[in-house]
């Protein structure tokens, strides 16, 4: 019986939806962090409830990488409770999700912006608007209004832009009240507010990304970005990665919880709208696809290229290209693609200033240049040496033999492997978030941590990149029997 492609995807897709339904968590009782022992904790790695509890054994400790991934642990019976932030999670948010703050942490700890260990410069221009905005109250009124609901201050006017460089800020929050992104793109929320206006007084134009906190952290280490904010405690062991600025705010550990007396959650429809409609956030999703598809292919083309080169190299007269090509070989086999793409990030590239897409682009095309390669050389040699000998005996010259006789029956043979490359290339661009990379993934990620729904974006990803892989192999597929 022959299987549709629709049914696979269905297949795939069950488990997924099945899973949206319901609450497997337990309903406990905390009052205090007396009532953990016991009990299994979630929260982001690299936090700071990660190493507080990370020495203690009378409770288990479930590290996730963002908060939503948390609550979803939580929610699926998995923690018991998860540690963030008090202002984590608005009202409305808990509600949909069903869970409760069951209590405050005992500590409070002063929040401030993260800037490159060293550069005084930003450290103090950013203090000396902290304070200009706690005398002048704007401060407050940011913080009241993303807090309290009280009316919004205004924005000021914008200024000429002064400064040659603008502040590039870094966030690993995509929550409101803190910081997530709005209609149109634009970034909102009590950080934000701050930022942008401190862009404006200083005369720089304001950027800001979605990030990782640990990767975030190597990107202003590595002069990749100005700040980095994330409602970020200050803390003696940050401060001998970073620098902070004045604090802007004090705040308090949350630990949330099931609600036993919430609603069953909300509908299928509604979901979909909340992921795709809401904020136009299916935007997100088609500049991802756009920026999945242009580093992938992209990276084919000159992946190809070089793969010509390579094939060229491992089938020199001369032994020490064959060498090269071995070794080249050899170091892009052993290490990761990840880590090859943040040392091109971070290292090669840091000084030079070029985007992150060029950079993806550059390291997955080298990558690619050696499965490329290889499959050219193997399937070249694949074809009798007879064939070449005939078609130089009837008088062809050598570019006409290998161009007419060998490379017809050698694309045939390699053809089919090449396409399974390119389709893992595919996959493998989903890791360009790590350098601040709007692709397919991370406007995910972007989305889930938003709605802090576990499934429905990734569904919505799982069947766009199946659709691209299916699409890809087509494409090549007719390439093929064209020839």
């Amino acid at each position: 019986m022959h299987l549709k492609p629709s049914f696979f995807v269905l297949l795939l897709t069950l488990p997924l939806v099945a899973a949206c339904s319901g609450r497997a968590g337990k309903n406990l009782d905390l009052h205090s962090e007396e009532d953990l022992t016991g009990v299994t904790i979630s929260t982001t790695a690299g936090s700071y409830f990660d190493s507080k509890f990370s020495g203690r054994e009378d409770v288990d400790l479930f590290l996730v990488t963002t908060e939503t991934d948390g609550i979803e642990a939580v929610r699926q019976g998995i923690a018991d409770v998860h540690a963030t932030d008090e202002v984590a999670f608005s009202q409305s948010a808990r509600e949909r999700l069903g869970i409760k703050l069951a209590f405050r942490g005992e500590e409070s700890f002063d929040v401030a912006f993260a800037l490159q260990k060293g550069n005084r410069t930003l450290q103090e221009e950013m203090n000396r608007f902290i304070e200009a905005s706690e005398d002048d109250g704007t401060l407050d009124a940011i913080i009241s209004h993303w807090l309290n609901g009280t009316p919004e201050p205004p924005m000021p006017e914008p200024r000429e832009i002064t400064h040659p460089e603008p502040l590039r800020c870094f966030t690993a929050i995509n929550m409101e009240p803190v910081c997530f992104m709005g209609d149109g793109g634009l970034w909102r929320g009590i950080d934000a507010d701050i930022l942008r206006r401190f862009a404006i007084w200083s005369g720089r134009k304001f950027q800001m990304s979605f990030m990782d906190l640990g990767a975030g952290i190597i990107a202003l280490n590595t002069g990749q970005c100005d700040v980095v904010n994330a409602c970020l405690y200050i803390t003696e062991e940050r401060k001998k990665s970073v620098d902070f600025t004045e604090p802007y705010y004090e705040c308090r550990g949350g630990y949330f919880v099931i609600d036993g007396n919430a609603s069953s959650g909300i509908s299928l429809k509604d979901r979909l709208v909340m992921n795709l409609v809401e904020e136009s956030r299916w935007k997100l999703i088609v500049d991802g696809l756009w920026e999945t598809l242009k580093i992938t292919l992209l990276s084919i083309l000159l992946g190809t290229l070089l793969g010509v080169g390579i094939c060229a190299m491992l089938r020199s007269r001369r032994k020490w290209m064959r060498n090269l090509a071995g070794l080249y070989g050899a170091f892009i086999q052993g290490i990761p693609t990840l880590v090859l793409l943040l040392i091109m990030f971070y290292v090669v590239f840091a000084k030079v200033g070029v985007s992150g897409t060029f950079v993806a682009i550059v390291t997955f095309a080298l990558c690619f240049a050696w499965s490329a390669g290889s499959i050219f050389d193997s399937s070249i040699s694949s074809v009798p040496v007879g064939q070449t000998e005939a078609g130089l005996s009837l008088g062809f010259t050598p570019l006409r033999t290998f161009t007419g006789i060998v490379l017809p029956q050698a694309l045939k043979k390699g053809l089919p492997l090449f396409t399974g490359e390119c389709v893992t290339l595919l996959k493998s661009t989903s890791i360009v978030g790590y350098i601040a990379i709007m692709d397919l993934t991370r406007a995910s990620d972007l989305i889930r941590s938003r709605t802090f729904d576990a499934f429905i974006p990734l569904l919505i990803v799982t069947v766009a990149y199946f659709v691209l892989a299916w699409l890809i192999r087509l494409l090549l597929n007719l390439f093929l029997s064209k020839k």
